[in-house]
């Protein structure tokens, strides 16, 4: 460092700044995903500081993908899917936490998760679930103040290169079609 005059140490960490520009400028890849602006869009229509799950809750099912309703929870297709078929059991009842529902409402979360594997099962043959709760923003939760159960259906190799090096997942269905296909199941079950 004693040999770098006053002044070059600012030209230098300016260099590798622009070097760092121009290099995501280059390899930033664009993901077009314009069904997703309506989303964005609702979200203005409603009162800012809402929850998402407590607002949709009351909203045509239809219109924000709810699959089923139960007396304490409903099961919904996730928005932002992290695989063909990603679902969410959420509680009516607005909690950030599991010790805050009563038992009534934790036993129809797991009803409601058997039941939504029973489902993907049918539709899609997945050779595999994920299911689990994200609970707070330090586990990752997308929306931490209101809990709520994935069901994540999987395959062999469906993370593949592209979910490696490009942070992209590919979900080779849109919401409506998947919605389309699971809503008569559950349909189906609540009438046996």
């Amino acid at each position: 460092m004693e040999n770098i005059l006053p002044g070059q140490f600012d030209c230098v960490k300016a260099v590798a700044e622009l070097f760092v520009l121009l290099y995501n400028r280059l390899t930033m890849k664009h993901l077009w995903t314009p069904w997703r602006m309506p989303y964005l869009r609702g979200a203005e229509e409603h009162d800012n500081d809402g929850c998402v799950f407590c607002i949709g809750a009351v909203e045509d099912d239809a219109s924000v993908h709810i699959l089923f309703r139960a007396k304490h929870c409903y099961v919904i297709l996730n928005r932002f899917p992290y695989n063909t078929g990603h679902l969410m059991v959420i509680p009516y009842a607005h909690h950030s936490s599991l010790e805050q529902l009563d038992s009534a409402t934790l036993d129809e979360m797991m009803t409601l998760a058997q039941l939504s594997v029973r489902v993907l099962r049918q539709a899609y043959d997945p050779q595999g679930f994920n299911l689990g709760m994200n609970i707070g923003d330090a586990a990752g939760a997308g929306v931490a103040e209101h809990l709520h159960l994935h069901v994540v259906p999987r395959w062999a190799g469906d993370t593949n290169a592209l979910t490696v090096v490009s942070q992209t997942r590919i979900i080779p269905e849109w919401l409506d079609q998947m919605y389309d296909r699971l809503r008569p199941l559950f349909d189906q079950i609540r009438a046996e």
